[in-house]
């Protein structure tokens, strides 16, 4: 070997040697930024999928006859909570009529009698207030459509749901 070439491989060895230190310098520098936000991210990651989990958990759980049921018990709420389902509770029949019942009953949808329709009603005001609130208080099927029980407003107390029904069938004889 010349000793030109011997330079020459010198010099290259020495770049070399130089462009691996970088590049470890580099990926060293890279790993200890790169670990704080990759927990930064981990964090951000496992609150989100604790959110996605809470919003779309399911509405209902079953009870299994034979096994351990004690999870499923229903927390006691305090007399100064919000409503269960999130919604503001209505003050007087016609806030009722506005914010649950005339989702259906306004329009007809489902069966449902329109409010002010004296036709519609008349047949079921003939069956006695009493079977209008169990109806709309625990829910009924019939041949024309479904009511849900309370309207789909299972928070609501039993009282506002009789003003609601009271409120309509005022409205509609």
């Amino acid at each position: 070997m010349s000793k030109q070439d011997r330079r020459f491989f010198n010099f290259f060895s020495l770049v070399l040697g130089a462009l691996i230190a970088v590049a470890v310098l580099l990926f060293v520098l890279a790993k200890v930024l790169g670990s704080k936000s990759q927990l930064e991210q981990v964090r951000a990651d496992a609150l989100q999928i604790a959110a996605v989990d809470e919003r779309t958990r399911p509405f209902a759980r079953v009870a299994v006859a034979g096994q351990d049921n004690s999870a499923l018990q229903i927390a006691e709420e305090s007399s100064g909570s919000a409503p269960a389902v999130g919604l503001p509770v209505p003050k007087n029949p016609e806030e009722l009529y506005n914010a649950a019942c005339s989702a259906c009953h306004a329009q007809g949808i489902g069966g449902a009698p329109r409010i002010g329709d004296k036709a519609a009603w008349a047949p079921r005001i003939a069956q006695g207030k009493d079977t209008l609130y169990r109806h709309a208080i625990q829910g009924f099927q019939g041949s024309a459509g479904l009511m849900p029980p309370k309207g789909g407003r299972v928070d609501l107390a039993d009282d506002l749901i009789r003003q609601g029904v009271d409120y309509m069938v005022e409205r509609s004889r």
